[in-house]
């Protein structure tokens, strides 16, 4: 489908420029406009949260696709070298707002949108970016109707059809673990799809699993520590947000909770690891990403956030490198690889090309299946130190 799309959009592109009598080149410059430096420009958009739940996670993977703009802010395309320009919109986190934003990226030329953290904001967005024939490329929105459910958007990240049963294989194969709880917001598609798929695979191991959820704006998290330990649960299964994490945290330390608390990718976050600091817990999460993993990216995304005192603000007060500021950069550079490959700056012509590409990353290898899925089947377990505040590299894992 997302072929057949690019294809109708294509042709479409090449009817309008034969009956203007123009060409895909200075169609492509006058639309981009002209940069200081004398190069025509090139947008990208970046649909993120900056604001809401989801504000700090938004803003870290932001920071990956400055840096890599920073790194290579010009791109040859069909022999021109254009300037890169972001385009960044604050989705605000929410669905409801999703689609305000994504028009508002619409009405700035982009070629191609990166975005978003959070998957329900990602699938809000997402009908807009279709109906204007602007392919998106998801950077750690992994829940999997992202794409099914939208043919212009890709995504770069591995989808919770994976991260699900690959926690759930820790918990019990590695942890020993037999009985599980489950804590989620409701209302929000991430938390409940994670769960969904953890359960299912636990389950079909021979666990038990205990599930609860709680209503957005909760502060307090006390009783539902209680009634874990009540269940005998060995584990917590929580993929919420950032400062929900924050307060399971508190309240699992609290309560003496002995098991462990097992987060999804949104607890790989400098500011959740050091809420861990001097408390009894035990916190794993599943992520894309290890600090070391490459040695270049990270000496130079620290190095220039060092020297930007708002990058080291956004990235919540210090230099650590999250998992999802590695996967904004690579996914900057995939969107280049796609202008490169298409041969033009027209989203038509990206969006067929999206398919092809194949970029190796900090992250890994990227590329991807029929339905736009990146084509990936292992995750880091990292556990926090509670002494360091950081977090130290527990396996690579797969589901079994």
């Amino acid at each position: 489908m997302k072929k057949f799309l690019a294809l109708i959009l294509t042709l479409a592109m090449a009817m309008s420029l034969a009956a203007c009598g123009g060409d895909s080149g200075s169609g492509d410059a006058e639309e981009g406009g002209t940069s200081e430096s004398g190069n025509p420009v090139v947008r990208i958009g970046v649909f993120e949260p900056q604001t809401g739940d989801n504000g700090a996670g938004g803003k870290q993977e932001i920071l990956g696709m400055q840096y890599a703009n920073y790194v290579q802010p010009t791109v040859t395309i069909d022999g021109t070298t254009y300037d890169v320009k972001l385009e960044i919109v604050d989705n605000r986190t929410t669905p409801e707002n999703g689609p305000s934003a994504a028009a508002e990226l619409m009405n700035r030329d982009v070629s191609v949108v990166l975005g978003s953290y959070g998957s329900g904001v990602s699938s809000a967005g997402g009908a807009v970016f279709e109906e204007a024939g602007v392919p998106a490329i998801g950077v750690t929105c992994t829940n999997p109707q992202v794409t099914t459910d939208c043919d212009v958007y890709f995504r770069i990240c591995f989808t919770d059809p994976f991260q699900g049963p690959a926690l759930a294989s820790y918990a019990y194969n590695t942890l020993g673990v037999d009985t599980a709880y489950t804590l989620a917001m409701l209302g929000s598609d991430y938390d409940q799809g994670l769960v969904y798929y953890f359960t299912e695979a636990f389950k079909a191991l021979g666990g038990t699993v205990v599930s609860e959820d709680f209503p957005e704006g909760s502060a307090n998290f006390v009783s539902y520590i209680n009634n874990a330990k009540s269940a005998g649960a060995g584990v917590i299964f929580a993929p919420v947000s950032t400062n929900y994490a924050q307060l399971i945290i508190e309240a699992a330390g609290a309560q003496g909770f002995e098991g462990s608390l097992l987060g999804s990718d949104t607890w790989d976050n400098n500011m959740v690891v050091e809420s861990t600091v001097g408390k009894n817990v035990s916190v794993e999460v599943t992520t894309f990403y290890q600090e070391g993993g490459n040695a270049d990216f990270d000496a130079g995304i620290k190095e220039w956030m060092n020297a930007n005192p708002d990058a080291l603000t956004n990235n919540g007060g210090n230099d650590m490198v999250s998992a999802v500021t590695a996967m904004g950069y690579d996914a900057y550079f995939t969107a280049l690889e796609a202008l490169k490959l298409a041969g033009s700056t027209d989203p038509a012509a990206v969006l067929e090309a999206l398919p092809n590409v194949s970029y190796e990353g900090v992250c890994g290898l990227i590329e991807f299946d029929e339905i736009g899925d990146a084509k990936r089947d292992q995750a880091y377990i990292k556990q926090a130190n509670t002494e360091t505040g950081a977090w130290d590299f527990v396996t690579v894992q797969g589901v079994e």
